[in-house]
């Protein structure tokens, strides 16, 4: 592995929509398939991803049962239905992931918690919106998707109709 120092700058500010408070959402390929709306989470112990997602990628079989309480995840504690290990490729390196799999209703398609990032030694940054880690061939960044982050948390309000008086 090349030893390069991974860090942000100013100019990793510049394609920004500013001012911003956004979670980092990111796309990765899992089992060579595209997935959006995936949010780098520091400050979760666990991989998730929904059912649906599993379902969707016709990978229902290979689910491990195993139940586990998962605390404070959408402000409540969440069963998981079981654990997968997918095939996770980050454009550059591929590395098999285990996800811990719930029925339950999030804004997300997957969740990447800190074991992730810790193992990829991956530095993420929501000012950024960006993460980085080290490769065989240097820092690779994954840019975030600012604009899906917008997207789902837009208020849309329909113009109201014009009175007409007779």
């Amino acid at each position: 592995m090349i030893e390069d120092t991974l860090g942000f700058s100013e100019e990793d500010l510049e394609t920004l929509a500013e001012p911003h408070n956004d979670a980092l959402v990111i796309l990765f390929l899992l089992s060579n398939v595209r997935i959006k709306r995936v949010l780098v989470d520091p400050g979760s112990s666990a991989n998730v991803i929904r059912s649906k997602v599993v379902e969707q990628l016709g990978l229902l079989d290979q689910i491990v049962p195993a139940s586990r309480v998962l605390h404070g995840f959408n402000m409540a504690s969440e069963v998981t239905k079981g654990e997968i290990t997918l095939l996770f490729d980050m454009f550059v390196t591929v590395q098999n992931t285990k996800f811990h799999i719930i029925d339950g209703e999030m804004r997300y398609n997957t969740l990447l918690g800190m074991l992730w990032i810790h193992n990829r030694r991956a530095v993420p940054s929501t000012l950024h919106q960006m993460i980085k880690f080290p490769t065989k061939y240097g820092i690779t960044t994954i840019y975030g998707e600012q604009h899906v982050e917008k997207e789902m948390f837009a208020v849309y309000q329909e113009a109201p109709s014009p009175i007409h008086s007779t």
